[in-house]
């Protein structure tokens, strides 16, 4: 068993312990949570500090038989697409254990539960090599969330967390379609022996390339969510406990984007270029659809969410400008997504739990009342909006780049969504923590307690080391994309000149 079997085997068994343990202990509850999840976080740090940024191909492998026929293989392994990916879900779990300390009070046992299930879940999409073993794990991550939702949610939790459950369901059903067929092709579900198939010419999907490329990416546009399939996300987020906000956009929404990266455009090049310039447009309207959307959402939560879609606009542009700079930024971009939204979505729940409204119009003058906790807000704010030093100030601007090279009107045109992101958060931050303070407020609002210190500090740490210090992340994500970019253009030119059904379109625009 390697590092990376440890730590998908650490909250599996956190989550069968807990299962086990006396629904009445509920601080034996909690500690073994954060036990569990803390020791899966230790484990992920040395998947970092082992990972070797000059070596080609994926690391911590395992590949083992799991069903003979069909031939399905718990096969695993890391890259640097995944491996940033992995440490940012075990990083966010005991982050969201401290943070439902106290909130979660009723069926103890099994929320925690379903949070290292969740873990189990979202770690496995990132390291599974096998492409039945993905959907396994893409549809293992979707339970723990409908519950989460469902059950600790707010007074529409079944509502959301049924259209939530519905929306990805639904599509995620055409990607196992599209994985059963190219099984039936290729006669295996190994992904790497899959591309190896397609750059070789040994497997060619012909006329169905451009059918299967949008049934994958259905299921990843919905997940991510790609203007318009995003009506989901909002009632999810408002709805959702903090911690499933925050599993939710840190982690869970990059499922759709890392799909993107590491399914659609190495199996379907020709596709995925053909309808770059269509995405580019929907991503580019999401980007500043979310940003107008948010600025007039009286409900926090609600305006954080509608700035997801917006940011994540930005990821999907860089993904398909097809550059370097502009993929090595959309990565980067899911990292910072991870760290600022997350942050945001705690510290709305810090206010939640004081005042118990999620309406702006019921805050006012927090600042006076608990100035560590404005001022906190105020750094997130600031690294949501990109200002330089702090972590979204990179990856915006690396796509933005990456976008001008490809097309400098989607440049132009994104850009709009960056002065609208400092609109809507300065003016949010100004009605919540600045004007008349409301005497509920006054009575019920308080500074930062040690435990939320504990939950928030790493957060506003990575926002900095992340802006400052970016080379720490980006030459082990260069390799990866570089390689991703290698394959789409090999793929290409072998389908342009070996293979039927490629348009005349796509030759040209190689």
């Amino acid at each position: 068993m390697n590092l990376l079997d440890i730590v998908l085997a650490i909250p599996l068994i956190g989550f069968m312990v807990l299962l086990l343990a006396p629904r009445a202990s509920h601080a034996a509850i909690r500690g073994l949570a954060l036990g569990f999840s803390l020791a899966a976080f230790v484990a992920s740090l040395g998947l970092a500090f082992q990972f070797q940024t000059n070596a080609p191909g994926e690391q911590f492998v395992t590949d083992l038989v799991w069903i003979v026929s069909p031939n399905i293989h718990y096969h695993v392994a890391l890259d640097g697409l995944s491996l940033w990916l992995v440490i940012l879900s075990t990083l966010l779990t005991p982050i969201c254990v401290l943070v439902s300390w106290q909130s979660i009070q009723k069926r103890i046992k099994e929320f925690f539960a379903f949070l290292l299930l969740l873990e189990f879940g979202l770690t496995g999409v990132f390291a599974a090599q096998d492409l039945f073993l993905f959907y396994v794990f893409w549809e293992v991550s979707l339970v723990p969330m409908y519950f989460l939702i469902g059950i600790w949610g707010h007074e529409r939790r079944i509502y959301a967390a049924l259209k939530f459950f519905l929306y990805t369901f639904a599509a995620s059903v055409l990607m196992l379609t599209a994985i059963i067929y190219i099984y039936n092709h290729a006669g295996t579900f190994n992904y790497s022996e899959i591309l190896a198939m397609i750059s070789s010419g040994r497997l060619s999907f012909g006329r169905n390339e451009m059918l299967l490329f949008l049934a994958f990416f259905v299921a990843f546009a919905v997940k991510v969510p790609l203007f318009p399939l995003h009506t989901w996300l909002p009632d999810a987020h408002v709805e959702a406990p903090t911690a499933g906000s925050i599993m939710l956009a840190s982690v869970m929404l990059k499922m759709g984007t890392y799909g993107l990266v590491r399914f659609c455009l190495p199996m379907f090049p020709g596709a995925a270029r053909a309808c770059a310039p269509w995405i580019a447009v929907l991503a580019i309207i999401g980007i500043i659809y979310g940003a107008l959307v948010a600025m007039v959402q009286p409900n926090m939560k609600k305006l954080v969410a509608y700035s997801s879609v917006s940011h994540l606009g930005f990821v999907v542009l860089g993904i398909f400008s097809f550059t370097q700079i502009g993929m090595d930024g959309a990565v980067y971009q899911m990292l910072n997504h991870g760290i600022s939204t997350g942050a945001l979505f705690l510290l709305v729940g810090y206010l939640y739990d004081r005042r118990h409204s999620l309406a702006i119009a019921d805050y006012g003058g927090v600042a006076a009342a608990a100035p560590w906790l404005s001022t906190i807000f105020l750094v997130t704010t600031l690294a949501s909006i990109g200002l330089p030093t702090l972590n979204n100030y990179v990856g915006e601007f690396l796509v933005l780049q990456g976008a001008a090279l490809a097309n400098f009107r989607w440049a132009v045109f994104a850009s709009i969504g960056v002065i609208l992101s400092a609109c809507y958060m300065l003016w949010l931050y100004q009605r919540v923590f600045y004007g008349e303070t409301h005497d509920q407020v006054r009575d019920h609002v308080f500074d930062l307690k040690p435990r939320e210190w504990a939950a928030v500090a790493p957060l506003i740490v990575m926002m900095v080391w992340m802006g400052m210090y970016s080379q720490s992340f980006l030459p082990v994500v260069g390799k990866t994309t570089a390689r991703i970019l290698d394959q789409t253009q090999v793929n290409v030119q072998f389908q342009v000149h070996g293979a039927p059904g490629v348009s005349t379109e796509v030759a040209r625009a190689r």
